[in-house]
């Protein structure tokens, strides 16, 4: 089990928020869905990220990179909707 879900949470936002304004510079963002009891975070990309070639790359060399080195607690983080292109 989670220790401190919101707190965790926040530690999430806060990762998130350094990535962010590269994100909306191009017309996307990013969201938080969920945060299970084993330490998976569930993402999704909003805007421009949804449909963009380089949203693997942006998640796996940005977002998941950072969000596991800032937040410990999160041991999986899952893109739902990474562009297939």
């Amino acid at each position: 089990m989670i220790a401190n879900h919101s707190e965790i949470l926040s530690k999430v936002e806060n990762s998130l928020d350094k990535i962010r304004p590269f994100l909306e510079k191009d017309g996307g963002n990013i969201q938080v869905l969920g945060l299970n009891e084993l330490g998976e975070l569930r993402l999704e990309f909003l805007g421009t990220c949804s449909e963009c070639s380089m949203s693997n790359l942006t998640f796996k060399n940005g977002i998941e990179e950072n969000i596991k080195k800032d937040v410990p607690e999160v041991k999986k983080v899952i893109a739902t909707n990474l562009s297939k292109n």
